[in-house]
């Protein structure tokens, strides 16, 4: 029971170092309140002044305290590149708003504040997936109509105590103003100063719910017909691809802004989408026609300055588009997927140094053309059968090797020591895995949005992880490598406390070296999965089934055969692997957070070779070199020490 206890404390241990990715790419925890200020500043500010008078002296005054408050908000918010810039932004803002300054000028500034803070601390905006609307009535009627009116019109059973009154959502000056993230956020964090609570306590997807909903209590049924009709063009490419090409567009762009963007009948097409949401989670782009959208408005982004912005759209169009399709392009042209693949590191190291604009256009060109004919290439989605087992094959055989040659080696350890007992801890962390792998996949894809960058972080962080883990345990077998050391460990069996450490630290390495291939695994077989066809996703899994097969023989070899080494050379040959694999770990973490753009990218002129963690850049090289020169330090100070009685 004591073993079964001190696993579940290492498994719940484990488990929150794995989360630790995901929340360094979520925002801090007061950043989507300053994006909420920032937005309702922007929409009510046209109501406390209009051609330079006050003409509410409340609602100024209590413009006065948001715009005070956003400044001591964003200088609060965690050591960032861009905050300096953003603090000084927020203080121009409140300079407007005690100069009265022009609404629009006032709201022109909060939108640019309000998306570089969201680009700076990655404050997720759009919902995970899109809320049935069937549900938003009842609870409207729940939670909203005793304050706002059965129709939105504020005028509910309490609206008549309340100072101010409950906003009106068919007053057409207010509701343009304001998006559907900006009503999300005033149903999750309430409004300061008004009767308006915060729902916090309901589930996310019922607050966007609500706010779809109330975006669109105040549109005539006249309105959508004509904005279906615009649908229609877009779908059948009539017209200019859509304006709203995604949820997020949808959800983050208010109808005053896109009608000045792209014209009134955008603003028709945005009133259908806010009705029919789900028609764009069922028109989501390919992999390679989102890479070259976000492309497109990467370099939009850098030509108008916000570099936040373009840096984050350079790395998502990487991992959310073609990492995507990276096996399938690789089974069908090898050396255009290197290419893509070095093009695109080159932009992201271009745009994290500012370079000139005409250089990033350059570049951005160059790889637009390299994604077309990868496209082509592809066949436009439909890849063939022998593609499609080649991809497949290569998914599995590439992220599942380093989990088997870890499991393998630990339970040939395991077994070669005598204590078979341990052998549960390593099945516990493996297991733990697999499982906790199946979970984080239905929460990212039912739940949460689990982006790109947050997939690489989450790599990224477990890697480097699994690499002090597998360094720990490659210097304990060192050390087991002398017979009078062997002698001594036997005769002290389990109660040397190094012992016990060592069992934490098998049944960690074995978690960590399966949980960080489970979920990129699962999402590159779904994307391959769409694209093979039902022509093809035979061989997909066909392509599983042989990659299994290569697995299981790789790691029954390595496991038959160390056994009949002879404990030294048997010691000493884990110990080779331990560190090999510590090198190629430390190689993937680091570029994992350089791809999610946690990390800066210096490339250098070296090969690369992703399975064995190569990759050339400075900081990859020089996390392998740091861990080569450790285990070396380390070997000769062993050495020292066991020459000392001599």
């Amino acid at each position: 029971m004591k073993q079964i206890r001190t696993l579940m404390v290492l498994v719940l241990s484990l488990v929150g170092l794995a989360s630790m990715a995901p929340a360094i790419a979520q925002a801090p925890q007061d950043a989507p309140m300053v994006v909420h200020l920032l937005d309702y500043l922007g929409a009510d500010y046209g109501g406390a002044v209009r051609d330079g008078k006050i003409v509410s002296a409340d609602e100024y005054k209590e413009m006065q305290e948001f715009s005070s408050q956003i400044v001591g908000r964003i200088q609060a918010l965690p050591a960032n590149a861009a905050r300096d810039a953003m603090a000084a932004d927020a203080q121009k803002l409140v300079s407007m708003v005690a100069d009265k300054a022009a609404a629009q000028a006032v709201a022109a500034t909060a939108s640019r504040l309000r998306w570089a803070l969201i680009a700076a601390y990655r404050v997720p905006v759009a919902p995970a997936t899109v809320p049935a609307q069937s549900e938003a009535p009842a609870l409207y009627a729940l939670h909203c109509a005793s304050c706002h009116g059965a129709e939105g019109r504020g005028d509910g059973p309490a609206a008549k105590a309340l100072d101010p009154a409950p906003a009106n959502f068919h007053d057409p000056a207010r509701m343009t103003s304001r998006s559907v993230y900006s009503l999300y956020s005033s149903i999750s964090l309430g409004v300061q100063g008004t009767a308006m609570s915060a729902f916090a306590q309901l589930p996310e997807k019922d607050r966007w719910a609500l706010a779809f909903h109330v975006a669109n209590l105040g549109v005539a049924a006249e309105r959508v017909s004509r904005g279906e009709a615009e649908w229609q063009k877009v779908r059948s490419g009539a017209v200019a691809p859509s304006p709203i090409p995604d949820v997020t567009s949808l959800v983050t762009v208010s109808a005053d802004e896109l009608r000045q963007r792209s014209g009134e009948d955008a603003v028709l097409l945005q009133d259908y989408l806010r009705a029919h949401p789900g028609v764009l989670e069922a028109a989501k782009p390919a992999p390679l026609a989102l890479a070259r959208d976000l492309l497109a408005k990467m370099l939009a982004a850098y030509r108008s300055g916000d570099m936040a912005t373009a840096r984050q759209l350079a790395v998502s169009a990487y991992l959310d588009g073609f990492e995507l399709v990276e096996s399938s392009l690789d089974a069908v042209d090898h050396d255009l997927r290197l290419q893509v693949e070095h093009e695109m590191l080159a932009l992201r190291a271009m745009v994290n140094a500012s370079a000139k604009v005409e250089e990033v256009a350059t570049q951005t060109s160059l790889i637009d053309g390299l994604l077309g004919r990868a496209d082509e290439k592809l066949a436009a989605g439909d890849l063939s059968p022998g593609g499609a087992f080649i991809s497949s094959f290569i998914i599995l055989a590439r992220e599942g090797l380093e989990a088997i040659l870890i499991l393998a080696a630990i339970i040939a350890f395991v077994s070669r020591t005598g204590r078979r007992d341990a052998m549960r801890w390593v099945h516990a962390g493996w297991i733990a895995a697999l499982a906790l792998g199946f979970v984080t996949w239905v929460v990212a894809s039912y739940l949460l949005d689990f982006s790109g960058a947050n997939r690489e972080l989450t790599s990224g962080v477990t890697a480097l992880i699994a690499a002090g883990m597998l360094l720990y345990v490659g210097w304990w077998l060192h050390g087991r490598t002398q017979a009078q050391e062997w002698s001594r460990f036997l005769r002290d069996q389990v109660s040397a406390a190094l012992e016990q450490k060592t069992l934490w630290a098998v049944a960690s390495v074995s978690f960590l070296a399966v949980y960080r291939e489970l979920f990129e695994v699962v999402l590159f077989y779904q994307a391959l999965w769409i694209q093979a066809g039902g022509g093809g996703q035979h061989a997909v899994l066909g392509g599983v089934a042989v990659a299994t097969l290569l697995l299981a023989l790789v790691g029954w070899g390595i496991f038959k055969y160390s056994l009949r080494l002879p404990l030294k050379p048997f010691f000493a040959a884990m110990t080779v692997l331990m560190v090999l694999l510590a090198v190629v770990f430390a190689g993937q973490g680091i570029a994992a957070l350089q791809e999610a753009g946690a990390m800066g990218i210096r490339p250098v002129p070296f090969v690369t070779v992703p399975l064995l963690g190569v990759h050339p850049t400075l900081e990859t090289l020089g996390a392998q070199l740091a861990v080569l020169v450790a285990v070396a330090l380390g070997y000769f100070a062993g050495r020292r020490k066991a020459a000392a009685p001599a």
